[in-house]
Formats: C-alpha cells, structure tokens, sequence
C-alpha cells in the first residue's frame, strides 16, 4: 500500500473524535475494507460489508489502543459506557464509519464526520439501519441525520436517538409504522429539525402534546401522529351529508323493492310470499313477451313465466277493470287457492291484485289439455276412465275441504302432467255455485270424454243439445255417439255406455232429485274396478287421510 495513503487513513481513524487510533498492523486490513466497499455495487456493497465484518478481527494491540484514545479524549462515547468493553463492536463500527462517512458524501472524511446522508438509497440504507453496534458508538461529530425516501418498513428505528448530540433528523417518506417513542427525544436536547411526515405512525397521545410543540407542524405532514385536521373535516362533512343521502337512497331502494319487486328482498322481510305485482310478472315473462304468451281468450291472457327462484310458473293474467271491492274480493279468494293441496289439483303460487292488472300464478304444467290429448291420442277407454277418476278426487276433496272454491270442468281448463294425471287449474270462489251445478258440469265431462265432442262449437244450442242428441241414442244406439276412434275390444262398449248412463244421470236437470258425490264416487269406482283400471290409492282409503294430508302441507 502507498505511503501517503496509509498516512491519511491513519490520520482519519485517529482524529474522529469517536473513532479510535489503531496501530500500523491494522492499516493494510482497514484499507482493504475500504476499498472493497468504495469499488463493489450496493447489491454485492451488503453482502461484502456483512462478510468483512463478520471476518475481520482487532489485532492484538487493540485493546492498548483504546485505552491510550479514552486516556487523550475522555469524551469518547465508548470511554463513558457502563458496560465492559466489547472490542469486536468498537472495531467494527470504526469501520462501518468510516465507509458510511463516505457513503454520505462529506468532503472530508480524514478530519470530520458531520452528516449521514442516504437520501434516496433504498439499497443501503436498511443495511446501516441494522448496525446496532455502530448507532451504539456513534460519533460525536455527526450533527445531521437524513434516511428520507427509502420506503424503510417496519417500526421506528430507536437505535438513531443514540446519536443524542445531532441537531436534524430526517426520516420522512418511508414506510415506518408504529408508536414513536416520544420519550427517547428528551436527551436529544440539540434537535431543532425532525421531519417524520408521510409515514404510518399511530396517532399520538395527548399528553405527548409539548414533544409536538418544539418543532413546525411541517414535521409531522401525514405521518399519522398529528390528526389531520383537514382530512377529517372533509371526512366530517361526507358523514353529516353523504351518510343522510346513503340512509336515504337505501330507504328509497327498499320501498322500491317492496313495493315493486319484494321478490329481491330475503324471505323474513317480504309481506307475503304468495303476493306479485307487476313488475315481478313482467319481470317473469319478459316484459309480457309475444314469445311467452300460451293462451289468449276474451279478457284473459295466458304466459308461461320463470320466477326469481328459476321455478317455471303459468299466469293468468284478466284484463278487466273492477272496483275497489272487487279487487278487494279477489284477493281474498287467491288467499283461499294458494292453500289447496291435491295431486289432482294445480298448485296456486300466487296472485298480483293490482288497479291495472289482476293475475293468478300457478305451477307449470308441460302436458297438454284433456281436450287437445282426446282429439290428438284417441286414447282408449281405460285411459279416460282413469282421468275422470282423478277429476272425481279432486272434486270430492274440494267438497270436503274446501266447498265455497268452484272450479272449471270443461276438457280445455283440465290439464294432464307428465305422468297422465288430470289437473284442475282454474277456479271461481264466491259464485255460489250449487252441488246440482257441480254434478252437472261432472257429467258433462264424462259425456264429453266418450264422445269427444265439442257441446259449445259443434251444437247450436251448445250443452242442452248436446245432452239431447246423447239422450237420443242411449243405451241403444250408443255406438253412434262413442268416439268413433275408441277402440271397441272386449266389454268396452259396456263399459261406455255404463259411463254415458252416469253422465246422464249427472247432467239432468229437469228432476227434482240430484245423485250426491258420493254416490258418484262408489258408481265411478265400480266401473274403474270392473275395467280394472289402477284407481288411485287415495279412492281405496278414507278422504279423511286426504285431507290429513292437506293439513301437513298446511303447517308447513
């Protein structure tokens, strides 16, 4: 190594007033550690500085050395510790200074150490940040300390306040989180410039409030320590007037759904699960979409719709205009509906009794009608028999249970589900329908199955003629009104004509005397048996298990 450069070096590490005098045995390992940490780049810089100090070793004379410097310069920060001497740390952090003095950029580093200065070194400055030892003798000359904008994360860095006699501090636009320990300030009595802002600190305490008066309000710019005032006036404002308008809107999104889609609510707030509005069945059908319409009849339109739940529904929906009480009886009578139980019956899920538009929604049946499924199959006769017999339960059960529910009977309102058995599905309440009534339009149906034939379209004077021209021909020329389709094998014919002669017997009017329901029903089922038709098993045990049955699904 040149003279003149292990003269400087020696000059340099003897006269820092917190470094130490070293003997001429050490020059050649310092200047290598100096050279190596002024040539390598910061990546391969922290690597090196750790590896050198963790390998490099005081000579023997080291310990000479230090008591000579505390003997000449007392003031000396590891002359004043309390605690034995650690050769190893005092040694390391002369080097550690004397690479970051140059680090810092001072001009002189032989004769003085004044600033830290690693602004904007992300790349070492954390590396200086974890010498304990060094912060722990950190010399007397350094006045000014600046880490700013190093996106230094974790707590405040507490080993800095041990460099008491520094007079600027500037830790600003890093990551450091935490409480500042306000405490660790007192013995540096020299700082008159701190600068924390932009950082995450906790917010202080109150009684920490004479630390924050020694120094500008610039110092502690969103480092979280001092409220902002300014955020949390504009905060203030969006609460006192954001927050009124959000109740507001919500308010008003609610009464939204309440009252035109309450199906968006949860099922604990929705006033009844059986009522829609408009909206909801618009909603159902498309906006009531040509492609969703099924059916269209004088002052009903019919659409097959899909519910929130993804449920398939039919609605029927009558376009007349009624009053007030109307409207009001209406309702009332949907309420009766949604609560019939019986496989032979559709499932009623709901009502709309809107001022512009009144709607009854049932399950979706994909089957066709009775009259469509005659006209198209020509199905034999057992076939026919079987669904009068479900016809026949689902009349009785309605007798039983629910006797003020009238209900159509004609081939084109029963429809048949995918397993062939008759559905009820449209019903009037409140019309005073009469028993002799109900038997009647029963044995209408009956005639109609046999004959398939339609009494409203083929016969002027519709059912009465109808009736008459069956009349006409029973029991001896029955053969010209059974369904010419209808296979004749075996007692079918019999069978037939027996099925004419109940129809009759129900549609006639002009006696006194009506057949009840249950004579029906045992005169039905001894047909049924003798055309060994599967009846139902519901018509070999009491209807009281029917019923019993309705009530279950009730209290559901």
């Amino acid at each position: 190594m040149p003279f003149h450069q292990s003269h400087l070096l020696h000059a340099h590490v003897s006269q820092m007033p917190s470094s130490i005098s070293i003997s001429s045995s050490t020059f050649v390992l310092l200047f290598f550690s100096f050279s190596l940490v002024s040539i390598l780049p910061p990546l391969i810089l922290s690597a090196s500085v750790v590896e050198d100090l963790n390998n490099l070793h005081p000579p023997s004379d080291f310990n000479s050395t230090i008591n000579n410097n505390c003997l000449n310069n007392p003031s000396l920060r590891y002359c004043n510790s309390s605690s034995p001497l650690d050769l190893i740390e005092i040694f390391k952090s002369t080097i550690v200074a004397s690479h970051l003095c140059n680090e810092s950029r001072n001009p002189n580093c032989v004769e003085t150490f004044p600033k830290i200065d690693l602004h904007s070194r992300p790349k070492i400055a954390p590396l200086y940040l974890s010498f304990t030892f060094f912060w722990k003798y950190c010399p007397l000359t350094i006045l000014s300390i600046n880490l700013s904008n190093n996106s230094i994360k974790g707590g405040f860095p507490s080993d800095v306040l041990q460099c008491s006699q520094i007079q600027a501090l500037d830790l600003s636009h890093n990551d450091l989180s935490g409480d500042v320990p306000i405490q660790g300030f007192s013995p540096l009595t020299n700082l008159t410039l701190l600068n924390l802002s932009y950082n995450h600190f906790s917010e202080s305490r109150i009684s920490d409030s004479q630390f924050f008066k020694r120094f500008n309000s610039s110092s502690f710019l969103r480092s979280g320590l001092v409220p902002d005032h300014q955020g949390f006036t504009i905060k203030v404002v969006v609460f006192l007037f954001g927050f009124p308008m959000f109740v507001i809107l919500m308010v008003g999104c609610l009464g939204w759904m309440c009252i035109r889609r309450p199906d968006f609510l949860p099922a604990v707030l929705r006033g009844g699960k059986h009522k829609f509005t408009p909206a909801m069945l618009e909603a159902a059908t498309g906006g009531f979409s040509r492609n969703n319409l099924v059916g269209k009849s004088e002052g009903v339109d019919i659409y097959r719709g899909s519910v929130r739940d993804s449920s398939q529904v039919r609605i029927e929906i009558y376009r007349d205009e009624i009053s007030g009480e109307g409207r009001r009886r209406f309702a009332e009578e949907c309420k009766v509906l949604v609560q019939l139980c019986h496989k032979n019956i559709v499932q009623v899920v709901g009502w709309c009794d809107n001022r512009r538009l009144r709607a009854i929604v049932t399950e979706w049946t994909e089957g066709e009608n009775v009259e469509i499924w005659v006209a198209r199959s020509a199905p034999p006769w057992k076939q026919r028999l079987k669904i009068l017999m479900g016809v026949l339960e689902a009349m009785r059960y309605l007798q039983e249970q629910w006797p003020q529910v009238g209900y159509d009977l004609r081939t084109c309102s029963i429809l048949l589900s995918k397993n062939r058995q008759p559905l009820i599905s449209r019903f009037r309440i409140g019309d005073q329908i009469s028993n002799t009534r109900k038997i009647y339009k029963f044995g209408t149906l009956v005639l109609e199955m046999v004959t398939n034939k339609r009494p409203r379209e083929e016969f002027e004077r519709g059912e009465a003629e109808f009736i008459e021209w069956i009349r006409m021909h029973h029991p001896g020329k029955v053969h010209k009104v059974i369904d010419e389709r209808m296979k004749k094998t075996g007692n079918t014919v019999d069978q037939a004509t027996q099925g004419i002669g109940i129809g009759l017997m129900c549609a006639d009017l002009s006696r006194g005397w009506h057949p009840s329901f249950d004579l029906i029903y045992r005169m039905m089922c001894k047909l049924s048996d003798s055309c060994q038709v599967p009846a139902s098993p519901d018509h070999k045990r009491s209807h009281g298990d029917r019923g019993e049955g309705h009530r279950r699904n009730q209290s559901r």
